[in-house]
This record gives C-alpha cells, sequence and structure tokens, in this order.
C-alpha cells in the first residue's frame, strides 16, 4: 500500500511532490501545501512521487539526501503494510497456525519463481486477479483472497528486481557498503531498465490472464 510511503516519507521530512490513489486518466487533483493529492481512472494500487526521487534536486528534503535508515524506512513502508495487513485479516479468521502455514507456502512459491519450477505462464495479473475475484463466494472467502493478495503483494515487492522497492533497497544498501552514494544517472537507468522489464512482463501476464478467462 502506496499510503505506507507516503506516511514514512511525511515522518521523515522528506517531501512528496504527488499522492495518487490509482493510475492512468487523472479524475481530480488537489494540492495541500507541498504535496498534490490525485484520484486517477485505474483503481489499482496508485504511486507516491517524492523530490529527487527520479530526478536531480538540490532542495533538502529531497529522497536522496535523507540518510539511509530513513530511505531504507521508507521504501520498506508499502511491502510492510501490506504484508501487516494481510496477517491481521487472516490471523483473524484462521490463527496464527494456518497463517504460518500460508507464509510457508509463499515463500515456497517464491523459491520455485528463481529455481525455474514456476514459469510465467502460471503467473496471474490484475485480469486473472479479477476473474478469481468475481467467482469468489460469501464474505468470508473473499476475504481470505483479500488477505493473500495484500501479503504476496508485499513480499513480491520486496523482491530484489530494479523498479519493485525491493530493487531500491538493494541500490540503498550498495550505497551504505560502498560508503557514497551511486550517480543518480546510474540509478535513474537501472530502475528505468527494470521498470521496462516489468512492463514487459506485465503485459504478457495480462496477454495469458485475458486467454484463460476467453478460453
Amino acid at each position: 500500500m502506496k499510503v505506507g510511503h507516503f506516511l514514512v516519507a511525511k515522518l521523515c521530512n522528506v517531501k512528496v511532490n504527488e499522492f495518487s490513489i490509482g493510475f492512468g486518466p487523472l479524475i481530480l487533483k488537489k494540492k495541500k501545501k507541498e504535496t498534490e493529492y490525485s484520484l486517477r481512472l485505474i483503481p489499482l494500487g496508485g504511486y507516491v512521487r517524492m523530490e529527487g526521487e527520479d530526478e536531480e534536486s538540490t532542495d533538502e528534503s529531497a529522497f536522496p539526501k535523507a540518510s539511509i535508515p530513513k530511505r531504507i524506512a521508507i521504501v520498506c513502508a508499502g511491502a510492510f503494510v501490506n504484508i501487516v495487513f494481510g496477517l491481521i485479516i487472516y490471523m483473524s479468521m484462521f490463527g496464527i497456525g494456518q497463517t504460518g502455514n500460508l507464509l510457508l507456502a509463499l515463500g515456497d512459491s517464491i523459491k520455485q519463481l528463481f529455481t525455474g519450477k514456476v514459469g510465467i505462464d502460471n503467473m496471474v495479473g490484475p485480469v486473472g486477479i479479477g476473474g478469481i475475484i468475481s467467482q469468489t463466494q460469501g464474505f468470508g472467502n473473499y476475504m481470505v483472497l483479500l488477505s493473500v493478495i495484500s501479503i504476496s503483494l508485499g513480499v513480491t515487492n520486496l523482491l530484489p528486481i530494479p523498479a519493485l522497492d525491493g530493487g531500491r533497497l538493494v541500490l540503498i544498501l550498495i550505497e551504505a557498503i560502498r560508503g557514497k552514494p551511486m550517480k543518480q544517472e546510474t540509478e535513474i537507468y537501472i530502475q528505468l531498465l527494470g521498470f521496462s522489464l516489468l512492463i514487459t512482463l506485465s503485459v504478457i501476464v495480462m496477454y495469458q490472464d485475458i486467454v484463460r478467462i476467453i478460453g
């Protein structure tokens, strides 16, 4: 949940230029102090645009100028909120023991993904998730699915892949080890490359979802 990034950034005195709910075409926006709050057409997630995050900035409240612990906290906050939110729902329904099994199952799935036992054809995107939700019967089943999706998104977002929070966390840790920041141009290039690969993967997965639904 991007609200995690937003709240922690504010707590760490990092300037947030825009906090958006959803993606795509703008529906409405309102600026309050330094932040522009926006609502967009596609209600899938959202984003937080911090000062200096993707461009050069001399502002002392820019993201790159924050201390390493603060940046780590900001980067991890979104995934943390997703995971905690999902765990609270799941534990309230099944207790601590089936919750443990769920986390083990998710860990095993990630392991299989990196070892090649799970391929792209096994992945499900927003379209596929929407199809699964539409077939869910009963409030209890819906909440279980919501919790699993929330935890999965949180864990996935922490994977060390550029454009994901985990990729950005790796870059911050490299800076901590080197004792000096990476050139911002290089960091932006890495992020853009990762973002391009992520968009390509998303298109492939979405196509597979549509084929499954039609078929």
